[in-house]
């Protein structure tokens, strides 16, 4: 496909979890899309952690990312 289109660039969607960014690049790949993973693996993140919150516990929210740590990424888009 990336031959087909040439020279225009071939955009995929990464489906699979286990696809590398170096094999796709191999391919001659130039952009890559993940689309909406990002959004439901954050929402994965929410479920897992508000889960033990039905049986009473917080102990779902011991995985949390630090304050800091995102301040300190999105430090850079102010």
């Amino acid at each position: 496909m990336v031959r087909a289109v040439a020279p225009k660039p071939l955009n995929v969607l990464v489906m699979d979890p286990a696809q590398r960014m170096a094999e796709l690049a191999d391919l001659g790949v130039r952009r890559i899309s993940v689309g909406g993973s990002l959004a439901r693996a954050a929402w994965g993140g929410m479920l897992a952690a508000a889960g033990p919150m039905r049986d009473g516990s917080f102990e779902g929210l011991a995985g949390a990312v630090p304050a800091s740590r995102l301040n300190a990424v999105f430090a850079g888009f102010a």
